[in-house]
């Protein structure tokens, strides 16, 4: 005989390509079947990223009305990231326990349990952990260098095989929801709470989103190294002091020049000459100078994204179904 284990559930997905359409269906019977035999209460959050709502009805409608009456459907009136799409479900978000829940799984829906059960032995947050991350070389040097200085720099705890699949306690999302910041990168922001966390050992590996390319793959670490890290702060001051170095070099060797007609590599130089010297030196520093702008840059951009103050997502409606 089960037992039922009187928690609260929310599930929450994101819809953001038609391709997870087709996924809906298989998504909520294998967890309706699980919930309905593991929890007392349950709702299912699916946000549509601006997707078609006309074919998700149409993979909905034909459901048994006892599942689909436990969906919400939120439709977002613009497309957004992904973990301000997800930050829309958690707003929504009734449970004692909320879960997110990758399509990935959908075959294993008794993973639901085990989380819950996880996060029983004083854990409140529990997610899902690969054992190898499936990506081109580009992506895994970009990966690889990203969570080098996430961890160096951030002081976060932030686990490069995480998936986003995950359950959460009504506190910690309490405390997460608090994090209203326009720069969202959610796996950061979960380390930022702190609380008790612990996970979950499974054979699917991470693969990249098909929906986001590699350049805004690397805007978004752009934007997640210069909120949550001090890495570019510290590369200024490096950058500072090689060129204080360049610049001790290059007034030592026109000294040298002057003085013995011999530079710094020991090869005879005339002291008149010295205009290729100051090309190159003056192009260094001219480098320099653009990275420098290019750097503050991002944290202008980062800054004038928090005084705008914008909503991270808007709902156009909220659908029972």
């Amino acid at each position: 005989m089960t037992t039922v284990r009187h928690s609260f559930i929310s599930v929450i997905t994101v819809i953001q390509s038609h391709r997870y359409i087709r996924k809906l269906p298989a998504w909520l019977e294998g967890l309706y079947a699980e919930l309905t035999s593991q929890f007392s209460d349950y709702e299912f959050i699916v946000v549509n990223n601006h997707c078609d709502q006309d074919a998700i009805d149409a993979v909905v409608n034909p459901l048994p009305e006892t599942l689909r009456k436990n969906i919400f459907l939120l439709n977002l009136s613009a497309a957004v990231s992904r973990d301000n799409a997800l930050l829309a479900g958690l707003d929504r978000s009734n449970g004692d326990y909320t879960l997110i829940f990758e399509f990935d799984f959908t075959a294993k829906p008794q993973l639901v349990t085990r989380l819950w059960e996880k996060s029983q032995s004083g854990y409140d947050i529990v997610y899902l952990r690969a054992h190898e991350r499936h990506l081109p070389l580009a992506h895994r040097l970009l990966y690889k260098m990203f969570y080098g200085i996430m961890q160096r720099y951030s002081g976060l705890r932030l686990d490069p095989r995480a998936h986003h699949t995950r359950i959460i306690s009504r506190r910690a999302l309490n405390s997460l929801l608090r994090l209203r910041e326009n720069s969202r990168y959610l796996k950061a922001n979960y380390a930022l709470v702190g609380y008790n966390t612990a996970w979950l050992d499974v054979e699917e590996p991470l693969h990249p989103d098909p929906e986001a390319g590699f350049g805004e793959q690397f805007r978004t670490s752009l934007v997640a190294i210069t909120s949550f890290t001090s890495f570019l702060r510290t590369l200024l001051l490096w950058i500072f002091l090689f060129s204080v170095v360049v610049a001790g070099i290059a007034i030592f060797n026109a000294i040298k020049v002057k003085l013995t007609n011999v530079d710094i590599f020991g090869e005879h130089a005339e002291s008149l000459s010295g205009w290729a010297f100051l090309v190159v030196l003056i192009s260094v520093f001219f480098a320099i100078t653009c990275l420098n702008l290019y750097i503050m840059s991002i944290y202008l951009s980062n800054i004038y994204s928090e005084i705008k103050n914008r909503p991270l997502y808007i709902i156009e409606s909220v659908k029972r179904y």
